[in-house]
């Protein structure tokens, strides 16, 4: 039976979650406050933690470190409103698994678990020989401009043996890149290895990275391969490479010059052939004058650069993507959505999307589990979605010209509601009557 920690300083809250929960055959447990979680974690080990974003005492990041420190293989799931859509994103980045919007859905919160214990249930390296195989695996190319660019420096040096640096902003799908360029190299019939940096523990990155013989350390039960010699004449993908830590750095950089490692506790070298993809989301030119990141290092790893634009640097692709996620959640949930109405379109074309293609494939897999109808509508996407999308597009307003379409795209949305037209327009509804009259826009 699964445990499940729930922290949460809503004691009303906690309990409803705690007997959905146990009514599903959970093993629950629930604290009210991030110090009594931290007690809780030393005393027990829990396969899922569901955590609110904020409390008092201590933030949801700092939570999730804490969580990360003490329980490494302990999955986090974030509980947050929309209006911490980008904290939430930044959770994932910090380590969480995903986050559930509030006010929670019963079958969002089950699927949520029941994908993070499926996660948990999975090695953490992720095999694949020719990557195309590998039914977790897929990739759709967009149409933009930015897309095909993207498509032909992926063919250019997936052919090559050098080492390639993958830079973007959370959930922009780097990985999905360097499974790419896996999939059209030479090495395509070789393992492929993802290694998420953020998640190794200080302590651990040697052992987890080169190996280790048994005996080494306390816990060194029987001898252990590292990600190197696992990735043995393949790939290896280290995603969030910027949060190694400066020792391991130099073992990494070491490993990469020499084609040798050597397991900890072992006074051998093992020689090793691997191709490395580097991923980060972060500025290590930053990184590097601030002394966190060797110079040496990064120019090793940076052989050849590919930055995957964010999703709103490539809008023409949108609702390409939109239309693959659903197909995906069909499939996952055994739904059979048909689309989307035209004011949804309307809203995903208008939003900033700050959590890239992440944030659009989590919310078409809600909006598919929730949805009553054949289409996705309006009522299935969160409504905080619908005002930021508005409020986008008001912020880039010029003149006066766009002010009508801004209220043609808000009376899109509220399908011709015109208090909610308003409210998503941040006017009052006599406001909004006189801008109809002045523009001449007539409301069915």
């Amino acid at each position: 039976m699964a445990s499940v920690l729930i922290i949460d300083d809503d004691v009303t809250f906690c309990l409803m979650l705690k007997t959905l929960l146990e009514k599903n055959n959970y093993l629950v447990s629930s604290v009210f406050s991030p110090i009594e979680a931290q007690k809780k974690i030393k005393e027990k080990f829990f396969d899922v933690v569901l955590t609110d974003m904020r409390m008092p005492d201590m933030n949801g990041l700092e939570l999730i470190s804490l969580i990360r420190e003490q329980s490494p293989q302990t999955q986090i799931i974030m509980m947050t409103g929309y209006a911490d859509i980008t904290t939430a994103i930044k959770s994932i980045k910090q380590g969480a698994f995903n986050y559930i919007p509030k006010p929670l859905n019963p079958d969002e919160v089950l699927n949520n678990i029941a994908e993070a214990l499926d996660a948990t249930s999975r090695p953490d390296i992720k095999y694949s020989g020719k990557t195309g195989s590998n039914p977790e695996f897929s990739y759709l190319e967009g149409v933009s401009k930015t897309s095909k660019k993207l498509k032909e420096y992926i063919g250019q040096v997936a052919p090559t043996p050098m080492a390639v640096l993958i830079t973007g902003e959370s959930g922009t799908g780097k990985e999905y890149i360097a499974r790419l360029i896996h999939s059209q190299s030479k090495r395509k019939e070789a393992p492929f290895v993802a290694v998420d940096c953020g998640s190794i523990t200080k302590e651990l990155a040697a052992s987890e990275l080169f190996g280790h013989i048994k005996g080494s350390f306390t816990g060194a039960i029987a001898d252990k391969k590292g990600y190197f010699e696992t990735a043995n004449g393949g790939t290896l993908f280290l995603d969030e490479v910027g949060n190694l830590a400066h020792d391991i750095q130099i073992h990494l950089l070491r490993a990469l010059q020499e084609c040798l490692i050597k397991p900890v506790g072992s006074s051998k070298d093992i020689r090793v052939n691997v191709r490395i993809i580097a991923a980060t989301n972060e500025d290590l030119s930053e990184a590097m004058n601030r002394g966190f990141f060797r110079k040496d290092l990064y120019h090793r790893l940076n052989e050849f650069q590919i930055n995957v634009p964010g999703l709103r640097e490539r809008r023409s692709d949108i609702m390409l993507f939109a239309g693959f996620f659903l197909n995906q959640a069909n499939d996952y949930l055994g739904k059979s959505k048909l689309g989307f109405e035209k004011n949804v379109e309307s809203v995903f074309m208008n939003y900033d999307w700050p959590g890239n293609l992440r944030e659009l494939k989590n919310i078409i897999k809600r909006a598919t589990l929730l949805s009553r109808e054949e289409y996705i509508t309006i009522e299935d996407i969160p409504p905080e979605l619908c005002e930021k999308s508005i409020h986008d597009y008001k912020s880039g307003l010029s003149d006066e010209e766009d002010e009508p379409e801004a209220i043609r795209k808000a009376l899109a949305v509220a399908e011709n509601n015109k208090s909610k037209a308003a409210r998503l327009l941040k006017i009052d509804r006599k406001t909004l009557y006189n801008k109809l009259k002045l523009y001449d826009i007539i409301v069915p």
